[in-house]
């Protein structure tokens, strides 16, 4: 379904909330399109919907994001207590809390990401809110009949990311090339954006270590991509492109495809003005009510996004570097969705938020 698609200056719109905070609105049906595609490509038809085929209950609050260790461990992170836990077989423990979390607003203990080399390093990677700033550090998951933190604090790789009571990104992800790639937050500072040179409102792309990765769009320097408002998912699809979902302010929510060095016009524009100096989202949603796009996982040539004010799951089809017309399952079913995370045995992993406690949901993923 076609809808016109909005251009808008920051004038316009000046939301902070994004998908953490509201009460969410409208009530679109399930499945449903309700979103501007970049080219019409095959969709995920109803008679082919993902099924929920469990829901694990752990006593999760606040589960920002899921990573899933070589034995199939699920790691999952709380974003106010600062706690890794393990879920495996239905049954949850406590890893650890975090040392140095400093939660407040949209900020905590956020994305997680495992190393390409775990099975040697056991390193887990965990983007934090601290005191001063947004930060990447990484400690080891020691391994003695149960996963546990080893003593001590997480070695700290980066920092100096700005923090703010929203906006504080988090997402971390490594790429097929072997490199960390960080979704930052624009932290309410619209002067960062667009300037190469500041860390808020970006992608970065860092070694394991944290050091600027070589190749880097912009020199010696940690950052990708720039003009972001509030990067939230980060994904790649079979062939290795890259693609990111993305919170607008009140209006056009962004997946978009990533290019380095490329701007994606935050804050001059948002959604797909079709400007020269800026590269148009892949996929708009006027209303962030109907999305508030948060985790982002491809399967085939399908990516999945968690809604977090849309209170759903998106499912958009990948044709190449073009996206199609999205559709959306559970509408309001199961309350805002944080994080979607592709599971070992195939399965689509998403956390609920704001349940009270919340929940894992257990998709079977059509394919």
């Amino acid at each position: 379904m076609a809808v016109a698609l909005l251009a808008l200056s920051l004038s316009v719109s000046s939301c902070t909330a994004d998908g953490d905070g509201g009460t969410p609105t409208g009530n679109a049906p399930s499945p449903t399109s309700t979103a501007t595609p970049g080219q019409s490509a095959t969709t995920v038809t109803p008679d082919q919907p993902p099924r929920v085929a469990g829901k694990i209950d752990v006593g999760l609050q606040l589960p920002w994001s899921t990573v899933f260790l070589p034995d199939g461990t699920a790691v999952i992170s709380e974003r106010d207590s600062a706690i890794l836990k393990s879920v495996r077989d239905g049954q949850s423990r406590e890893i650890g809390r975090v040392p140095g979390v400093v939660p407040g607003g949209e900020g905590g203990l956020l994305g997680l990401a495992l190393s390409p080399g775990f099975n040697s390093d056991r390193y887990l990677y965990l983007y934090f809110t601290a005191q001063d700033d947004n930060r990447i550090a990484r400690l080891r998951l020691n391994e003695t009949g149960e996963q546990s933190l080893e003593a001590g604090t997480p070695e700290v790789i980066f920092s100096g990311i700005s923090k703010a009571s929203t906006h504080n990104g988090g997402r971390i992800r490594f790429g097929p090339d072997g490199f960390l790639y960080v979704g930052t937050g624009d932290s309410q500072r619209r002067d960062q954006p667009q300037n190469p040179n500041a860390l808020g409102g970006k992608i970065l792309r860092l070694t394991p270590d944290g050091r600027p990765a070589p190749g880097n769009p912009f020199g010696d320097n940690p950052v990708y991509s720039i003009g972001h408002r509030n990067v939230q998912g980060l994904a790649w699809d079979s062939q290795g492109r890259f693609w990111a979902s993305e919170f607008g302010p009140d209006v056009n929510d962004e997946l978009n495809l990533i290019v380095p060095g490329g701007n994606y016009g935050w804050p001059n524009v948002t959604g797909s003005p079709g400007r020269s100096e800026f590269i148009d989202a892949a996929v708009v949603w006027p209303s962030t009510a109907e999305s508030s796009p948060s985790g982002l996982e491809i399967i085939g040539s399908t990516a999945y996004l968690g809604a977090l004010r849309g209170q759903r799951v998106w499912s958009v089809p990948l044709r190449g570097d073009k996206a199609g017309n999205p559709v959306s399952y559970f509408t309001r079913e199961y309350g805002r969705i944080r994080d979607v995370s592709l599971a070992p045995d195939g399965s689509l992993w998403a956390l609920t938020n704001n349940q009270n406690p919340d929940s894992i949901l257990v998709l079977d993923i059509p394919g």
